[in-house]
């Protein structure tokens, strides 16, 4: 039986505001408030809440039978939390049907899985713990940046844990092999992977609303057709976009969410179900592996990562920025961090791209590649001095992740012992309550027996020696003459 795998990513930039080489040492705010705020407001009230709610009605009228996933970057989901919580409130409503799955990405949706293995699973970790914060699951499958992909970096998601993840199926990694099975990573059988279908998905996310595509107008029965008429055996079809292309890369005037209004039922009526790919990957095996010693990616026809670091000055900035990954790293600094985080979105690289794309590319406040270059850098070079400031500059990270080491134990001893010095004061409090109250106690007890044996004693007393009466009279005389 087949089933359809639907995935989509919702990520949106950091922008970076005008920053000159002046301004380096003075200020270190590098955003644009303003073009946040318009630019994600406006994304979802065109795409995200239209096509949110579209998906949950999909799925309150076809019960548990129509499944989606998503992948959310850090990133995205902090301006949705300032700009735009109904997204997030929408979102958590979905997740409330039991019918969708969150996917791990990393937190900056930058590319540190081509630079920096620490990093790169830093960022995925820290995305992983603000997902399972908003809607209480953990996620078991990642979903890299832009589905960047290679035997590598397939081995390190494997050694971190997740069981699946989704990439590319581009032709030049396939031949003559179909994206519809399961794989498995080349270094790591147990990484299972799961590769688009570049034309089914293309289909809605670039061709939908062409009017000079030969396949346009496209019907959601004619689109399960093609599905149905795949042989047999292929069993998975995994068709992965982004969210804005329901709304924003196909405008809402072309009937798009009509059209996928209209795909769960005819899937069921050929007999195809959905499934989220945790699903898949726990119920389909792998049919065997997939080669990628070269880095794919799902960007322009090369599918490569050509679109980021396809030039010397995108090189010569992606370069630039991770030389002091590790120190960001060892320092974790709370203003740090942030901003290193928007720094790394791939975004910022993209930008600066030279070469021909078959996807339109705003550069927002950008005249050209250069301008772009020029403006990243004096950003980052204020940022580095800003890293270096922090920690000398010739102490090396060897040296600096000794020292925090040193003082990250130093705190952990002061704080075991704040521990006992509070465990001690609370054994002390408790030993002299109950002190006081033995004390009190005991007294009330022992008083009876000390008054009835004190009066035989002077009894006795008395009886035995009657002139000592004489003495003690005498007493008083003496302490006169004195």
């Amino acid at each position: 039986m087949k089933t359809i795998c639907l995935y989509f990513e919702i990520h949106q930039i950091i922008h970076l505001k005008r920053y000159r080489f002046f301004d380096i040492g003075v200020d270190h705010y590098y955003y644009d408030d303003f073009e946040n705020e318009r630019s994600i407001n406006d994304i979802a009230n065109r795409s995200y809440m239209p096509a949110l709610n579209t998906l949950l009605d999909m799925i309150k009228s076809n019960g548990n039978y129509f499944k989606v996933a998503f992948s959310l970057s850090g990133v995205g989901m902090e301006q949705l939390e300032m700009h735009a919580p109904q997204v997030l409130e929408k979102l958590q409503e979905l997740n409330d049907t039991g019918c969708v799955e969150f996917l791990a990405e990393p937190y900056s949706h930058g590319l540190s899985s081509l630079a920096n293995e620490d990093t790169f699973a830093n960022d995925v970790k820290k995305q992983c713990v603000k997902i399972e914060e908003y809607f209480g699951k953990k996620p078991t499958v990642l979903r890299n940046s832009s589905l960047i992909y290679s035997d590598d970096i397939g081995g390190q998601v494997a050694a971190m844990g997740f069981k699946g993840m989704l990439t590319e199926g581009a032709k030049h990694v396939l031949g003559w092999k179909s994206p519809h099975y399961v794989y498995h990573c080349a270094l790591n059988p147990k990484l299972k992977l799961l590769l688009r279908d570049v034309n089914l998905s293309d289909d809605i996310s670039l061709r939908f609303s062409n009017s000079d595509w030969d396949g346009y107008p496209l019907f959601a029965d004619n689109y399960m057709n093609q599905i149905a008429a795949f042989p047999e055996e292929e069993q998975v079809i995994n068709i992965f976009m982004e969210l804005s292309a329901l709304g924003i890369a196909q405008p809402l005037s072309s009937n798009i969410l009509e059209f996928m209004k209209a795909l769960p039922q005819c899937a069921k009526d050929r007999g195809i179900t959905f499934s989220t790919p945790t699903e898949i990957c726990k119920k389909i095996k792998s049919v065997g592996e997939v080669n990628v010693p070269d880095t794919l990616s799902w960007v322009d026809e090369e599918r490569d990562v050509s679109s980021w670091l396809g030039n010397p000055m995108q090189r010569e900035a992606f370069n630039k920025l991770y030389s002091v990954a590790d120190r960001v790293r060892i320092a974790n600094d709370p203003r740090i961090n942030q901003d290193w985080d928007y720094l790394q979105a791939s975004n910022n690289f993209r930008f600066m791209t030279t070469k021909p794309s078959n996807v339109g590319l705003d550069r927002g406040i950008y005249s050209s590649p250069f301008d772009a270059f020029t403006n990243y850098m004096n950003i980052l070079g204020d940022f580095i001095n800003r890293v270096n400031d922090l920690y000398p500059a010739d102490v090396d990270n060897d040296q600096l992740e000794g020292l925090l080491t040193t003082i990250k134990n130093q705190d952990e001893e002061i704080e075991m012992k704040d521990k006992e010095i509070v465990r001690l004061q609370a054994k002390i409090e408790k030993i002299e309550k109950e002190a006081e109250k033995h004390h009190g106690e005991k007294p009330a007890k022992a008083a009876p027996a000390k008054k009835a044996a004190a009066k035989p004693a002077a009894k006795k007393a008395s009886a035995k020696k009657a002139p000592a009466k004489k003495t003690t009279k005498a007493e008083p005389t003496e302490e006169k003459k004195d």
